[in-house]
């Protein structure tokens, strides 16, 4: 099936779906749309579940609230399924993945992470890197996760993968 990327002339939207023929992690046929300017909406509260956004450094936002960084939406036939967050400084990037409660264990949160990654080496970044904070209540669940999918973690609870540079689109 065909890819179909739109792009907005102003850089908003990069909306890329496909029909299954390998251009998502493990033939997912789902979208993948920039946010811009993204906003805490109904979505990532529904994405977060029990998770407070505080618990992420993003305070306490209300419906609207303008969100710092750069947010990708990943959806399918079903609706949401969950975010990516890119935060790039000085040629490296903190990423965070957040999949619907309802969603996981479907494999969407690696569907996420590959999005992340690819536009981390489309940016030529040199790592991308996740900070389990301390007080997640399943931390060493995530930790292994992202150790699971290439993470090296560091002394200081940081875990980091370099970007490959084959993955860039």
């Amino acid at each position: 099936m065909d890819v179909e990327v739109t792009r907005n002339p102003d850089g908003g939207t990069d909306r890329r779906t496909d029909g299954g023929t390998g251009g998502w992690s493990g033939g997912w046929s789902g979208g993948w749309t920039k946010e811009a300017p993204a906003r805490w909406d109904v979505g990532k509260a529904a994405a977060f579940g029990d998770l407070p956004p505080r618990l992420f450094g993003l305070g306490t936002p209300a419906a609207g609230d303008p969100l710092a960084d750069e947010w990708w939406r990943a959806e399918d036939g079903r609706g949401v399924v969950g975010y990516g967050r890119l935060d790039d400084s000085w040629g490296d990037a903190e990423t965070l993945v957040v999949v619907h409660p309802d969603r996981r264990g479907e494999g969407l949160g690696a569907v996420v992470l590959d999005r992340l990654e690819r536009e981390a080496a489309r940016r030529h970044l040199n790592y991308v890197y996740n900070v389990v904070p301390l007080t997640h209540p399943d931390r060493e669940e995530i930790s292994a996760w992202l150790r699971a999918h290439g993470f090296e973690e560091k002394a200081d609870g940081e875990l980091r993968k370099r970007v490959p540079r084959a993955e860039v689109d």
